[in-house]
């Protein structure tokens, strides 16, 4: 019988200056105020984690336990494993051969949020936290206020007072606290720093703890099985704080070193952002290695509606390490593209997934992929939370 799979977790690393942390302890950011980065005994990890040894194991991210914090006793809804399908219509629309859709709406609580929240709140509980706080746009409330629910701490969502009401009927189901802030999302961050400091909440903000990233970068390895463990040329991925796009970068090197892929390119990484709040693009287009908040963030995808990240300088460097690019796109860009999908190919996107198509539609009009490659477009999550489509009528 082979052993029972467990996590490696060594340390934790600043990924500014690679100062190391034990990861026994809650921690936040480092005091360089650099973003914490989970390392692994991978020699050990490979030792139990091969591509034979994964085919038999629970369709669910924790299939990678080895490379994921908390695998021995997770707070656990059955997240990951979703569809990884031929996009056939969107492929012929955009004259493309082998375009695949990555399908998050079926996550529990509705978007890839739940990867995450599920490995943050594990970590959260296993460390001793007792009450979690932190800012959303809408799904990454929904999915800590569900996992916080499931481990039996308190939460705490700060929300901009115009976040579709869905989000806020779901995350008061689960018994979370809801604090609506005038503003946007950097708004509500302040109030939740606010609170950390006077209530003693950890705060599970994009990028301030180390471990939603890790629930992020199950994708990449989803990708990469799903594909036969092969990794596809070009991943289009629409981008407000970007803990997925760097959770992903960071499975590929992992895998790499895990030796489950051999000798392949990493993929071209396309950050796709609304032109109403595009701190990231503007970054890329003008060569910068951090992103300024952009001023006056405006758009409906509230998920891309993050006028500044903490992980900018990470995005940007996957971006440019991959050869890939970032792009903006409208509003009206982003609706005509959720109806593509819907009516094209059966899925109700996110008006973030809607973005990433639209922004793939200007990278094939740039002519920035070629026909024959393998990409992997991203819905983000269901488009039944945010049902004001511009242009559409209930």
């Amino acid at each position: 019988m082979s052993p029972e799979p467990r996590s490696t977790l060594d340390a934790l690393q600043c990924a500014l200056c690679q100062a190391n942390f034990d990861p026994a302890a809650l921690h936040a950011t480092c005091a360089c105020g650099g973003v914490l980065l989970a390392r692994y005994r991978l020699e050990e990890a490979a030792r139990t984690l091969s591509r034979a040894s994964i085919r038999d194991r629970e369709a669910s991210q924790w299939r990678y336990a080895e490379v994921l914090p908390g695998s021995e006793d997770p707070v656990t809804l059955g997240e990951g494993m979703t569809p990884l399908r031929p996009a056939r219509f969107l492929a012929r629309s955009l004259g493309l051969e082998r375009l695949y859709v990555k399908d998050e709406s079926i996550q529990p609580t509705g978007s890839f949020k739940a990867r995450g929240m599920a490995t943050a709140v594990t970590m959260a509980r296993k460390l001793g936290a007792k009450r979690l706080a932190l800012p959303s746009a809408g799904n990454a409330g929904s999915a800590a206020a569900a996992y916080g629910a499931l481990a039996g701490l308190a939460v705490d969502l700060f929300l901009p007072v115009d976040t579709p009401a869905p989000f806020l009927l779901e995350a008061r189901a689960y018994g979370a606290e809801v604090h609506l802030v005038a503003g946007d999302i950097s708004h509500c961050g302040v109030r939740v720093r606010e609170g950390v400091a006077s209530e003693g909440w950890f705060d599970l903000s994009t990028f301030r703890e180390p471990y939603r990233l890790e629930g992020k970068k199950t994708l990449g390895y989803e990708i990469a099985e799903q594909l036969g463990w092969e990794l596809p040329e070009v991943i289009v991925y629409p981008t407000g704080g970007g803990t997925g796009l760097v959770g992903m970068w960071k499975a590929f090197e992992e895998i790499e070193r895990l030796e489950l892929v051999r000798g392949a390119r990493r993929p071209r990484m396309i950050v796709v952002q609304a032109a109403g709040c595009a701190p990231l693009v503007r970054a890329h287009d003008s060569g910068a290695s951090r992103a300024a908040a952009w001023d006056d963030p405006h758009t409906y995808a509230g998920g891309l509606r993050v006028p500044a990240t903490l992980g900018d300088h990470l995005v940007l460097h996957a971006v440019r390490d991959s050869g890939g690019t970032a792009v903006a796109v409208s509003d009206a860009e982003i609706a005509g593209a959720q109806l593509e999908f819907a009516r094209g190919e059966g899925v109700f996107a996110c008006p973030e997934g809607g973005a990433a198509l639209a922004g793939l539609r200007r990278v094939v009009a740039s002519r920035g992929v070629d026909r024959g490659e393998r990409i992997v477009l991203f819905n983000t999550g269901t488009g039944l939370k945010c049902p004001d489509i511009p242009g559409l009528r209930a």
